[in-house]
Formats: C-alpha cells, sequence, structure tokens
C-alpha cells in the first residue's frame, strides 16, 4: 500500500473514531438526563390533587328579606362570599323556604320566590339541601312546586323527593368530583305542617327511614356527609338528643355531619374520628338576635392521591355576620367577621359583630 493510501485510510478512521465518541457522549448525556428526571420524580412521589366542599347554614326567606330583593335585587346577599363559592368544588346551603309560588310569604309560613332559589344557583351553590321544618309550609301542593321549580332550573338538591324513584336518586343524592364520590343525605327532625299525600315526600329524622339510605350511601360513594335538620332552636350547645343520633350515625358510616336548625352556630364534637358540627347558625335571615346573626362555614379538604385512597380532612372554619340593609349595603349582606370597620354605614353594627363573635369564641361555644 502506498504512503498516500495509508495516509487516506488513518484519516478515515480517525474521522469515524471521534464520530463514535462524539455519540457515545451524546447517548451518555441522554442516559444520565433521564436517570436524573425519573429519580426526581421519584423523590417527589405520587401527584396528589385537592377537592373542596364548602357548606353554609341556614338560608331564610323571611318577608324583609323578600321585600329588600324587590327593591333592590339579590346581587348584595352573598356579595362578600363569592370567592368562597367560586374556589369551592361543591358548595352547600340549607334553602329554608318552599317554592311555592305568589303571593309570597315570611313567617310562620314561607314561600319564596324562585328567583332567589335561582340567584343561589348563579352565585355559585351547587346542591341546596331541602329537608327541614318549614319544606310543608304551603303543604304537598307547595311541596310539589318546589321540586318542579329547582328541576326547571337545574338546579341539584337532596332532601325531598316527587316519587319512590326519584327517592332513590335524591336520598342520597351522589356528587362527583374530581374522581371522587360524595353521598349527601339530608333529613329533618320533622315538618310544621303536615303531608298532604304520601308523595311528594321529607325525608326525616327516623332511623328505620334512613338505615337504607344510609346503606346506598355507603355502598356508592367513597365519602357520606350527612345534614340532619335537627336540635334546639338559640341553644348555642348541642343536646344529648343530638349527640345520640349523631352517634348513631357515626356507626352508619357517617364520614362527616354538619347540622341546621338551631339559627345559633353551635359547638363542635369529634365521635371516633368523626366531625360533628351541630350547627352552622343561619347564612342568611331577617332575625334580630345577635347570636342568630353569627355564623360559620365549613370547609373540607379532600387530598387525592394518585394510585391511592383519599382521604378527608378535618373541617376548617370561617365565620361570617349577616348584615340587614343600610348597614354595609342598601339590602341584606353576608360579610366576613375580618371586614374593616371603615366598611360599615353603621358603626354600632360592627360592635355587636365583633362583640357577639368575642363573646362566643372566648365562651367556647364556636367550633
Amino acid at each position: 500500500m502506498s504512503i498516500g493510501r495509508r495516509r487516506l485510510l488513518w484519516i478515515l478512521l480517525g474521522t469515524v473514531g471521534i464520530s463514535v465518541l462524539v455519540l457515545c457522549a451524546i447517548c451518555w448525556a441522554n442516559w444520565e438526563k433521564r436517570t436524573s428526571q425519573a429519580a426526581q420524580m421519584e423523590d417527589a412521589g405520587p401527584s396528589v390533587d385537592t377537592a373542596t366542599v364548602w357548606v353554609v347554614g341556614d338560608i331564610i326567606s323571611h318577608w324583609a328579606v323578600q321585600k329588600s330583593a324587590e327593591r333592590y335585587g339579590y346581587s348584595t346577599f352573598f356579595k362578600y362570599v363569592e370567592k368562597d363559592l367560586a374556589g369551592a368544588d361543591v358548595a352547600i346551603g340549607n334553602m329554608e323556604f318552599p317554592l311555592a309560588g305568589p303571593p309570597y310569604t315570611g313567617y310562620p309560613f314561607f314561600s319564596g320566590s324562585d328567583q332567589f332559589a335561582r340567584y343561589l344557583r348563579d352565585v355559585g351553590f351547587d346542591v341546596l339541601l331541602t329537608a327541614n321544618n318549614h319544606m310543608l309550609d304551603k303543604g304537598s301542593e307547595g311541596l310539589q312546586r318546589t321540586i318542579s321549580a329547582l328541576e326547571r332550573m337545574q338546579i341539584s338538591y337532596t332532601g325531598i323527593a316527587a316519587d319512590a324513584k326519584a327517592d332513590t336518586l335524591k336520598n342520597p343524592l351522589f356528587v362527583p368530583v374530581k374522581g371522587v364520590t360524595l353521598a349527601l343525605v339530608n333529613f329533618t327532625y320533622g315538618t310544621n305542617c303536615a303531608a298532604d299525600s304520601r308523595w311528594p315526600k321529607v325525608l326525616r329524622l327516623n332511623r328505620k327511614a334512613l338505615t337504607p339510605v344510609l346503606r346506598r350511601a355507603r355502598e356508592g360513594a367513597d365519602f357520606v356527609l350527612v345534614f340532619p335538620h335537627w336540635g334546639e332552636e338559640y341553644r348555642l350547645r348541642h343536646n344529648d338528643r343530638q349527640e345520640e343520633m349523631a352517634r348513631w350515625l357515626v356507626e352508619q358510616g357517617a364520614d362527616a355531619i354538619i347540622g341546621g336548625h338551631p339559627h345559633v352556630v353551635q359547638d363542635y364534637q369529634e365521635i371516633d374520628g368523626v366531625p360533628v358540627i351541630y350547627s352552622l347558625g343561619n347564612a342568611l335571615s331577617n332575625q334580630n338576635d345577635l347570636p342568630a346573626r353569627l355564623e360559620a362555614a365549613a370547609t373540607f379538604k379532600i387530598v387525592i392521591p394518585e394510585g391511592e385512597k383519599p382521604q378527608l380532612l378535618k373541617p376548617s372554619f370561617t365565620y361570617f355576620w349577616c348584615t340587614k340593609p343600610g348597614m354595609v349595603e342598601d339590602s341584606y349582606a353576608v360579610v366576613p367577621v375580618t371586614l374593616p370597620a371603615d366598611c360599615w354605614r353603621v358603626p354600632k353594627d360592627y360592635e355587636n359583630m365583633l362583640k357577639t363573635y368575642t363573646g362566643q369564641k372566648e365562651g367556647g361555644f364556636l367550633p
């Protein structure tokens, strides 16, 4: 082989060798990068998602509330909690009045307007609780109209049913959220007026009737949230009957119990690790007693780890005050207790709020 050919051969071999070395270096760098990313993902653990359930108490269509809405509209009612409603995956409130149509009436026999319910839907409430002592204030006919109106406006509800088929769909109400299924069970100790017929019905605090409802809830959902309408009005601590019923509900598989009806915030308890909120108080009303104007909202966080069983965390609480027309807005407005004093048109009402909140907190009545 001539010297020229030998030199050309070495040049070719050198070029190929350099290319192979460069390719190996690139492959090594890519392998190290993938290994590092895999290690980082392993260190970070599985991804975790969360869901939020936000619950308030009794929403009551007193005559003064209705008249104020006719003059000013509904927009200020929950104006100051719209962020809370928007931030919840499921927002729940107790609609303590039937939609029995005009003429609209207040206490003691309510008939609220469809527009009020429509506003609650539009402002961000996802589910309305309807099993309460006022739901039959206008008889079975008023209850049937309530159901028809809620269905027409596509508002989710639980606690009442038009017939046996609807009863299995609404009691419990299954609510899917981020791959987790909630079962909502709502019932009342009784109603102020008797039913005219078997159907439609209001789900009542009757253990025999509740047993199959709770069984379906337990079998079909990840978490069972129970909403009893119970207790003594205006009493700041729960009574023995409430606690006895709460213990039975825990035995039946309740994962959380959130009560209403006393119109004031009641104390908090845990039974075998299950949170029991005996009463959140009023969410919106025209009641004058200062404790009846203080209210709580309960926030439940659900942790949803990828590939693992979801967990329902213990609730947290925020506190609000129901202001009347002219105190903060022209109409009614639910405001946080942290709202600054200079937002009040009536300073005395700000003082009332602080006095009530501080007194009940220091007295150990608040959750």
